[in-house]
């Protein structure tokens, strides 16, 4: 059954429908692209749905996790996969708690403050990374949708307190942690080509940074944030070019022993859809409306991101009601949900050949950061229903 066949059938809606037959095939091919010495973890932040997370078990090498919440679940979900645990803000509680599981297999260490904690705490070896907010340059990050280092942020430590962890790690009282490498998600929405720049960058600081201090470097981790281009949903992140691309890096590093990545929204992002129902069209001031049932307490990420989300019309043709029904055609459409906010926006503007009330939407590339990051309690709406399609998809 296709998702559309699958849309046009629910009898609950609004619904999210994922496809993981779709999402493995597409998690072994970006696994295929990648050399060897690349681990692909993948960001569970991006969709931490169980079917999800059990979907891509054995073909990721693990998963980043980034609250005591996300730790919990994800090693409830697939108890034997390595975990890599980050975020910028770890309390005590979570702290604990993830020296609590084995399968944290690496620490993103994000301050000295954190650093110091881990050293207290700690009862057993830990392997680490330290998150370091690199300036890569001017117009390096240039094409990012988000920013989270080469600038002012909370995320990481300048290179200068890298210097004053690598003191701190010689010292008395941190034997127990052990240090692996260096950490640096900079940026999310990057094309392959200004991945590899970032990429670059990183490796090549990474490694004077170890050569300076004589250090070995086993690992670097680049972080995710791989683009998904909501206005070209046929589009797709160039994971060949990007893999022969980190192959000719880790040429240049032959005592790198691993480069890590962590992708979240582009591996979901495509494999999930979110089907709603027109309840009005309405014209006012010169443009046409939708009024769907659901909206951004379910689908907040159009959003936040501030893009138009893109759908198909599933035309039905049953109007069980005596009065007339209202329509748009021909024209652009502006899709809003059920919210008392003129920010409730899922498409501004789109094209519509034909748009009637009783007529179902079907947004695409809604796999990600989609419902998990929804205000989910404003107006108290009824909750999506979810579907996990895993058969054949002619």
């Amino acid at each position: 059954m296709t998702v559309r066949t699958a849309a046009a059938e629910l009898t609950e809606l609004p619904a999210y429908l994922y496809d993981l037959a779709a999402l493995r095939a597409h998690a072994a091919e970006v696994r295929a692209a990648l050399p060897g010495r690349v681990e692909l973890y993948y960001a569970a932040k991006a969709n931490p749905e169980a079917p999800i997370l059990a979907a891509l078990h054995g073909l990721v090498d693990g998963y980043e996790v980034s609250s005591g919440g996300e730790l919990a679940h994800v090693h409830a979900t697939v108890p034997d996969a390595p975990l890599a645990f980050g975020g910028p803000g770890k309390s005590p509680e979570e702290i604990a708690a993830a020296l609590r599981l084995p399968a944290v297999r690496r620490w993103h260490v994000e301050s000295e403050r954190e650093l110091r904690a881990l050293a207290a705490t700690a009862d057993r070896p830990v392997d680490i990374l330290l998150r370091a907010n690199l300036p890569v340059g001017d117009g390096a990050l240039h094409g990012a949708a988000l920013a989270m280092g080469g600038r002012p942020t909370p995320f990481g430590m300048d290179p200068d307190r890298i210097e004053d962890c690598l003191a701190l790690l010689a010292s008395p009282g941190f034997e127990r942690l052990r240090l692996r490498g260096v950490h640096a998600h900079l940026a999310s929405g990057l094309t392959a080509a200004e991945q590899l720049r970032v990429a670059e960058r990183i490796v090549g600081w990474s490694a004077d940074l170890a050569a300076l201090h004589r250090l070995p470097l086993h690992e670097v981790n680049v972080g995710g944030g791989m683009a998904v281009d909501y206005g070209d949903p046929d589009a797709r992140f160039d994971w060949t070019a990007f893999g022969e691309g980190l192959d000719r890096l880790l040429a240049r590093h032959p005592g790198l022993t691993t480069l890590r990545i962590e992708p979240g929204r582009a591996l979901t992002a495509h494999c999930g859809w979110y089907a709603t129902e027109v309840l009005d069209v309405k014209h006012s001031h010169g443009e046409d409306f939708a009024v769907v049932r659901g909206g951004t307490h379910h689908l907040r990420t159009p959003a936040t991101r501030g893009h138009s989300q893109p759908f198909t019309v599933l035309p039905v043709e049953d109007w069980p009601h005596p009065w007339p029904r209202p329509a748009a055609a021909d024209t652009r459409v502006t899709v809003s949900g059920q919210l008392c906010t003129p920010k409730d926006v899922l498409a501004t503007r789109a094209p519509v050949a034909e748009l009637r009330a009783g007529d179902r939407l079907l947004f695409s590339t809604a796999g990600a950061y989609a419902w998990n990051i929804s205000h989910h309690e404003f107006l108290m709406h009824p909750r999506p229903a979810f579907h996990y399609l895993d058969g054949d998809r002619r």
